[in-house]
């Protein structure tokens, strides 16, 4: 999710869900060691539970990323074993790495040495020309060894040859049955599965058939309300209280401070244009913010004119059709 889960991002999805984990977009180890730390690493509070996903292929840096990360309070480190990306690619992390599980079972020691809390990994079924069947036991086998305990695993191979980072999200066939046999193969780990989960409805069936998580990733950003809303309730048995009106009005002093510091309305409606999803006027909601959101000087008055153009077009479908 990168680009797209930052750390305003982040603050909008928790006022959804209280319970949820979040996760940062994924950061390289050497960025963290030598960037803008305050910029890469910064995160607001409420965030809480959030982790942080590093990339990286060398003990040593991701070792002093972690020790650097564990100052700023993340709840969770996780290594990134699944991302295709020309970028990740060429730095030599990311789901390359699952052609050498020694090298990620060295990483994660040296990242739990360094770590005051929890690492985990995030990792595909195989790249490639790889047979899932063989390589993902044995990968699990391996970096458990090391000291992990909890893994998510998206269903896909990544073809690192052939298919653009966005092709290697769709194209690939899924196998979550494969999954599935991980987790009885191996009970002592934690296991979440991700990749094309759509709605809470899969989420709850996973988690019937075993599964320890869900991870929704793209379904969680277009169409936040029906996955967070209720996953407090439908997930964790916790009574939902907000709508999604009031998660606009509570947005709102976050929006003014990051203003008033000099940022740009869009950095954060970008997030939120998917909040009304399947409602009435939605497509206005999304329309006013995309148009005025960017422009200089856009301010709280554009999320007011969003919110009337959404009602204007809507009118007989009463407050119900947007506060649920």
């Amino acid at each position: 999710m990168m680009d797209w889960t930052d750390r305003h991002c982040r603050v909008f999805h928790r006022l959804l869900s209280h319970a949820t984990l979040l996760y940062t977009e994924m950061v390289t180890a050497p960025a963290v060691i030598h960037g803008d730390r305050a910029r890469l690493l910064g995160y607001d509070a409420c965030e809480h539970p959030v982790a942080l996903q590093l990339g990286g292929s060398v003990p040593e840096e991701l070792a002093e990323a972690t020790r650097i990360a564990g100052d700023w309070g993340y709840d969770e480190i996780n290594l990134n074993v699944g991302c295709p990306s020309d970028r990740v690619q060429s730095g030599s992390f990311g789901a390359v790495l699952m052609e050498r599980p020694e090298l990620v079972a060295d990483c994660v020691a040296a990242m739990i040495a360094a770590s005051p809390v929890e690492v985990t990994v995030k990792c595909r079924i195989g790249v490639d020309d790889q047979v899932p069947e063989e390589v993902l036991p044995a990968f699990l086998e391996t970096v458990h060894a090391a000291g992990v305990r909890r893994f998510t695993i998206h269903a896909r191979k990544a073809w690192l040859q052939g298919l653009s980072p966005k092709e290697n999200r769709d194209i690939p066939p899924l196998d979550y049955p494969l999954v599935e046999k991980m987790k009885r193969d191996f009970p002592q780990l934690d296991i979440s599965v991700n990749g094309g989960i759509a709605s809470l409805d899969q989420a709850e069936e996973f988690l019937a058939r075993g599964l320890d998580g869900v991870m929704v990733g793209r379904a969680a950003y277009h169409d936040p309300a029906a996955i967070l809303l209720e996953a407090d309730r439908r997930i964790f048995g916790l009574e939902r209280e907000i709508t999604r009106l009031e998660a606009v009005e509570r947005m709102r002093p976050y929006i003014a401070r990051h203003l008033e510091a000099g940022g740009r309305l869009h950095q954060i409606t970008r997030h939120m244009l998917g909040l009304f999803h399947g409602q009435p006027g939605a497509r206005q909601w999304r329309r006013v913010l995309s148009e005025r959101a960017p422009k200089p000087g856009a301010g709280l008055e554009v999320v007011d004119a969003a919110l009337a153009a959404m009602a204007e077009a809507a009118p007989g479908a009463g407050s119900d059709a947007l506060t649920g």
